[in-house]
């Protein structure tokens, strides 16, 4: 798949859709997890979401179960982690798969456009983070120890 915009994808509330939603957008989208040592940068993107939403900025969060065992909940459970404990109003999807036989056709394309560190094919851990341009290029990849925070420059140039 060449176009980011093509993929389908499920909401956190099980409504089937595709990327198209966020054509000409900048997005970031973070692979999550409700009990990792991560966890706690939701507040940061929710920060980030916040700031930047009106100028043409949203985070698209996939709860995922990979690493170990970290989102081992339902999507009703996962939502109403993130709201109660962080205040999330970014959109959020359905868990997903990101490595594997398995792995999502979103994060097939991600990996592929920006793999990881010495052309890994493979996400790492949770809170692996992808800014994607308003014309659905893959800009940069990030690791889950880069702090959502520190991704304003980044995020600012491309709005």
């Amino acid at each position: 798949m060449s176009d980011i915009y093509a993929i389908h994808v499920e909401t956190i509330d099980g409504t089937n859709t595709d990327l198209s939603t966020y054509k000409g957008k900048v997005l970031l989208i973070v692979n999550v997890a409700s009990k990792c040592g991560f966890t706690d940068q939701y507040e940061a993107l929710e920060t980030l979401y916040v700031k930047y939403a009106h100028r043409g900025f949203v985070i698209l969060g996939f709860p995922c179960n990979q690493f170990g065992s970290q989102e081992p909940g339902n999507e009703e459970q996962i939502k109403e982690f993130c709201r109660l404990n962080y205040g999330v109003t970014f959109p959020m999807f359905a868990k997903i798969e990101v490595n594997g036989d398995n792995a999502h056709p979103l994060y097939e394309f991600l990996k592929k456009q920006r793999p990881g560190v010495l052309g890994s094919g493979s996400i790492k851990w949770n809170f692996t983070k992808f800014l994607i341009d308003g014309k659905g290029y893959v800009v940069e990849r990030f690791a889950p120890s880069k702090k959502p925070d520190e991704l304003e420059h980044n995020i600012e140039v491309l709005l």
